[in-house]
């Protein structure tokens, strides 16, 4: 007998250690596989929509301040909802209702409350600016929230007056130009609803929506930190294939855009332009584009700089 619950006791021990790692990886598995057909069904559906622009009632006074807003609910409503199965919709009062939880905890591991209109989600998409190529978005408008089939709450931010793709308008020459009203809609999903974590890189994460025709959907998945503080261009690649297990790659341009809208729910400082894996030709010689991306009201930018240049590196998932 003495045996016999000594083994129970060793055994006990053994799966008191092992259970949460193995849980946790069970957990991972099932996030990725939910993410991944989240992403297929969504890209699908984006695909389908004739554009991406237009939808709803946004009305401002004599100020500039809203006085009607159902743009990213008419989005919902009269665009997503004709392309993509949906359980229920939620305007900005309800958003509860839909599964969205109050609080996501970031990358970095801080407590964030969850946005609920485009300002509060990231200031510097309805900062007000030129740099003499192009202009930022002044539009904030209000978020609205739906529930898909499979049981994913995804909450919405949608800039009904989002323009054409970036080639339509040229390169800034090392000044850059502003991408905020490149984009169309930001989705922020939860793949299990009001169940935890509730982490971004977990059950939490982001996809954003650009282009209102022939239109691109990224979904980055940022590592938890930079990657290197100061790379050389042609060097950022293998920066990235080699950190963490050769699980991440440099994310190229759109993702990088996604990352600088959804720039709150990552961690570190923020107060750099990081490498991208686009690149473009000027006068003869190559170039690697940058997105900038800052902390509090500043815009988000592209540049382009010679490979021997130094930026950061911050990479995203595979």
């Amino acid at each position: 007998m003495a045996e016999i619950l000594l083994s129970l006791t060793i055994i006990g021990v053994v799966a008191a250690i092992t259970l949460p790692s193995l849980t946790g990886n069970i957990n991972e598995r099932t996030w990725n596989t939910q993410r991944k057909a989240l992403y297929a069904r969504m890209s699908q559906a984006i695909s389908l929509m004739p554009a991406l622009n237009g939808y709803g009632t946004l009305t401002e006074d004599e100020s500039g301040s809203v006085t009607e807003d159902t743009a990213a609910e008419t989005f919902i409503t009269s665009g997503l909802s004709k392309v993509l199965k949906i359980n229920n919709i939620c305007d900005n009062e309800h958003l509860a209702d839909c599964g969205i939880i109050s609080k996501i905890t970031t990358i970095g591991g801080e407590q964030l409350a969850v946005p609920k209109d485009m300002s509060t989600l990231n200031s510097g998409m309805t900062m007000s600016g030129s740099n003499g190529v192009n202009t930022t978005s002044t539009i904030n408008t209000k978020a609205a929230a739906f529930e898909t089939q499979n049981g994913e709450s995804i909450l919405v931010f949608y800039n009904p007056h989002c323009l054409g793709s970036l080639q339509e308008t040229p390169w800034g020459g090392g000044n850059g130009y502003y991408i905020q009203n490149k984009v169309c809609a930001n989705f922020v999903y939860d793949l299990n609803g009001n169940k935890g974590p509730n982490t971004v890189g977990k059950d939490i994460g982001f996809m954003t929506a650009m282009y209102p025709s022939d239109a691109k959907l990224a979904a980055p998945q940022p590592a938890a930190n930079e990657a290197s503080a100061n790379s050389l261009g042609s060097d950022a690649a293998k920066v990235c294939t080699n950190y963490a297990n050769n699980e991440y790659r440099l994310p190229n341009i759109d993702e990088g855009i996604s990352m600088f809208v959804n720039k709150n729910f990552l961690s570190g400082s923020l107060n750099n332009a990081y490498w991208t894996s686009d690149r473009i030709t000027q006068n003869g010689e190559t170039r690697m584009l940058l997105i900038i991306i800052r902390n509090g009201d500043r815009a988000g930018q592209v540049d382009d700089l010679l490979p021997s240049s130094e930026r950061p590196v911050w990479c995203v998932k595979r």
